[in-house]
């Protein structure tokens, strides 16, 4: 059995890994998208900083991935359709919207996969899943994604999920865990602060007319 840390975690920017991974590619909203995910290693790299894998999970799939390189081409690629599934369904949630159910499909053909090792266990004076499958293999990456996606997707955050409101299409999805939950910006030093200087030069050019 594996323990997974797939659930809300403050100390990540976003709030949650599955945001985390929607999050992996730049200028998401935008007309064009920038990947930062270009290989399989580059997958196990991000698993393991934002806590979803073990480093020692991921130092025995390293040469896994260098051994079977086309297997491993074939699950980033599934990993990166997984991604923009979860991340229209996380989308259509900011707008008060349905889920897709090709969206759902996609992302329900690895959860079944999953469900047979599932079990309920008694840990820590809650009542919680616990997931059967293999740690060690090339789908693990996949597979904690999905499950980070469920986690969230059926928990009470679900309801504050935001998007930054950067007009250039930044795209960014959080936990809006602020005061009021009207938090607007991946970060007010970046979008937040583009935001004001705009405003900041629309004044100015009135001001001039």
């Amino acid at each position: 059995m594996q323990n997974l840390n797939i659930g809300l975690n403050l100390d990540l920017k976003s709030g949650h890994p599955a945001l985390e991974f929607t999050n992996t590619v730049s200028d998401h909203a935008s007309n064009q998208p920038r990947e930062t995910l270009l290989k399989y290693e580059d997958l196990l790299s991000w698993a393991k900083r934002v806590g979803l894998l073990s480093g020692g999970q991921v130092d025995r799939l390293m040469p896994k991935a260098a051994l079977h390189s086309e297997e491993a081409a074939t699950l980033l690629a599934k990993s990166l359709e997984l991604r923009e599934s979860i991340y229209r369904m996380f989308v259509a949630q900011t707008k008060g919207k349905h889920p897709a159910e090709k969206d759902l499909t996609i992302l329900n053909s690895i959860l079944t996969r999953l469900t047979s090792g599932a079990q309920v266990v008694y840990n820590s004076g809650r009542v919680e899943w616990q997931w059967n499958f293999e740690e060690d293999v090339l789908e693990a990456p996949l597979d904690v994604v999905a499950l980070s996606a469920v986690d969230l997707m059926t928990s009470e955050h679900y309801k504050w999920l935001g998007q930054c409101a950067d007009e250039d299409g930044c795209g960014w999805l959080f936990v809006d865990t602020s005061k009021n939950h009207s938090r607007g910006w991946c970060d007010i030093n970046d979008c937040g602060n583009r935001a004001k200087q705009r405003r900041y030069q629309k004044r100015a050019q009135k001001k001039q007319s």
